[in-house]
């Protein structure tokens, strides 16, 4: 009997082994990764033990599922194979037994999940056996363990194994249709992540990496040109559609769904994908074409539109349990069309053409970036000068309504005694847009040309009130070069106010709900700084329902106006919206995207103030 129950937990377990190679030769056709898969096996428990669990016991209903039903799975197994081959006695039989019995209750809760109704997030199709097949794995295994531990008669032993066997075979064809996979490629993926930063130090690694741009291929065209990790990735997907419910794209009836973009790259490594069950996105046409490792991406198995509806917020990755990029996905799929292919939306085209030709997407004189300031004498800093504070501006800067920040912020800071100046027509766009609509030559170009500019001058730090200059300066020039302190304006008043430079004095007023910028909370984590400004100026400060890291796009990231992505309604409106749930008569802001969309939303609505504004309100002279 321990023969029978050792060849058949062995047998699946040899089997997932093949299926795991079989997976890896096709990953491996990938591009070579930057590190090495098998050093980075010895990471695996961890990443998955703590910093998966970190995302997924944010629901606990689905996390205590994921713990019984691996937990029992994967300790029922190595016991049960474990007592077989060394033939131990009842006890640990019986703790065999106990094993699969916390696997079997897992498998419970996971068809209480999809039990009355399939919540709309999760996919069904083949997921709708999982419950039952994990369920004879631990059931026939648990009772045949339990058997064995009172010494039951041998037919019933046998039809134990049998059940469980049945089980195993589930679970194995479930591997080949998708909903088992990820527990195969989450291996490969989280060996090998392309982002080692997110499980170090602060766990930000949001800066994108800079392409080579002597190479032959730019960007992404086949499923060949993905990193091996990345691809694994792809296949890690567990459908749980976290990322589909935080998508604001999605939300707004726009042509991408995060979830079914990851399954179509999965699928698109495959000649025939397996068959996809959830929610495709929103107005998009189902494409088709032939997958394969070779096989175009873009308008053969994949909407073009698709790609240019992405935010690039990060909201699906901050979801996501099984930690994929998406973002990423998305930003190497753009390159290969802008680059290899040549073909962006129309408005993105004009703003690239501009940035080349201007270094400015909206094509305007440098020189009046600073217009807004002009009557407040602000130094501007030339090459071989010298300041503490060098104050970046950013593409903001050219709107009227965004002056009234920087007149607020150079208000409080010479309030605070400091020295600062700006590079004026110096100041050649930071080069964001560029970079998210997969322009990389064009963005190299432009940071070239600022990092010289910027390393003509000495100076302590810079500060911006523009986190999309923030990040960039901050996460993505370094790479390039141009290493310096950079410090958002909220930061920077923050330490004003703690250090008694500013004095605030908390006004009355209508309630005000703080939008956290994407580029600011997910992309920086700066969330705190922001919140204790509102609090020491404001008497009532709410909370919207998404707020913090897990906050809504304002829908102005990721060259989103510019590439005009049709959509059911517009994302500010929805974010708007949730404003107005809490009571909100005031939405107050810190990134001049953020404020233009959210100023643009037409019709009785809660006004907009940057946190500069409501502090330079609150200072007591």
């Amino acid at each position: 009997m321990r023969a029978l129950i050792a060849g058949e937990i062995g047998g699946v377990a040899l089997a997932a082994a093949v299926g795991w190679l079989v997976l890896l030769a096709r990953w491996l056709r990938g591009r070579p990764a930057a590190g090495s898969w098998l050093a980075g096996l010895r990471h695996v428990p961890r990443r998955y033990l703590v910093d998966v669990h970190h995302v997924v016991a944010r629901r606990p209903v689905a996390a205590r599922m994921h713990a019984l039903a691996a937990g029992g799975v994967l300790g029922g197994s190595v016991l049960a194979l474990a007592a077989a081959v060394s033939g131990l006695g009842w006890s640990v039989w019986a703790l065999v037994a106990l094993a699969f019995g916390v696997g079997g209750m897992g498998a419970l809760l996971a068809w209480r999940r999809r039990v009355p109704g399939t919540p709309a997030a999760l996919s069904g199709g083949a997921f709708l056996w999982l419950p039952a097949a994990l369920a004879a794995w631990c059931v026939g295994n648990g009772l045949a363990a339990l058997f064995m531990a009172v010494g039951a008669p041998m037919t019933a032993i046998v039809g134990a194994v049998v059940l469980g066997g049945a089980g195993g075979v589930a679970l194995l064809r479930l591997v080949a249709l998708g909903p088992m996979r990820h527990a195969l490629a989450g291996v490969a993926w989280l060996a090998g992540h392309t982002r080692p930063g997110r499980f170090a130090g602060d766990g930000r690694d949001t800066g994108l990496r800079p392409l080579d741009l002597a190479a032959a291929r730019l960007g992404v065209l086949v499923p060949a040109d993905f990193p091996g990790p990345v691809l694994a990735s792809f296949d890690a997907c567990i459908q749980c559609g976290r990322c589909e419910e935080a998508c604001p794209a999605f939300a707004a009836g726009q042509r991408l769904n995060p979830k079914a973009l990851i399954q179509i790259l999965s699928g698109a490594m495959r000649a025939v994908p397996p068959p996809y069950a959830g929610r495709p996105a929103p107005m998009a046409p189902v494409l088709l074409g032939t997958g394969g490792m070779a096989q175009p991406i873009v308008g053969n198995v994949l909407h073009p539109d698709t790609l240019w509806a992405c935010t690039t917020c990060r909201a699906c990755v901050e979801e996501c349990p099984m930690l994929i990029e998406h973002v990423d996905a998305v930003v190497s799929l753009r390159r290969g069309q802008t680059l290899m292919l040549g073909q962006v939306r129309d408005g993105a085209a004009r703003v690239l053409e501009a940035s080349r030709a201007r270094a400015e997407p909206g094509g305007r004189d440098l020189a009046a970036r600073g217009d807004a300031l002009a009557t407040l004498d602000v130094p501007v800093l030339a090459p071989g000068g010298e300041t503490d504070i060098l104050l970046w501006l950013g593409e903001g800067a050219f709107d009227a309504r965004y002056g009234r920040t920087l007149r607020a912020l150079v208000a409080l800071m010479r309030r605070a005694g400091l020295r600062f100046a700006t590079l004026g027509a110096d100041e050649v766009d930071c080069g964001d847009l560029a970079r998210r609509l997969g322009d990389e030559a064009g963005f190299q170009s432009l940071a070239a040309e600022a990092i010289a500019a910027l390393k003509t001058r000495r100076f302590a730090k810079i500060v911006t009130a523009d986190p999309h200059a923030l990040h960039v300066l901050r996460n993505e020039y370094p790479a390039l070069g141009g290493i310096w302190r950079v410090q958002h304006h909220t930061g920077l008043l923050d330490e004003l106010v703690r250090d008694g430079r500013l004095r605030l004095e908390r006004r009355e007023g209508v309630r005000v709900a703080y939008h956290d910028p994407c580029y600011l909370g997910r992309y920086n984590g700066e969330i705190d700084a922001p919140r204790r400004l509102l609090d020491a100026s404001c008497a009532g400060r709410v909370e919207m329902e998404r707020h913090g890291m897990r906050a809504m796009c304002c829908g102005g990231g990721g060259g989103g106006p510019a590439s005009d992505v049709d959509a059911v309604t517009r994302i500010p409106d929805l974010r708007m919206a949730q404003a107005r749930a809490v009571g909100a008569g005031m939405v107050a802001v810190a990134c001049p995207g953020c404020t233009a969309m959210l100023e643009g939303v037409t019709g009785p609505r809660p006004d907009v103030r940057d946190v500069a504004e409501l502090v330079l309100a609150a200072v007591v002279a």
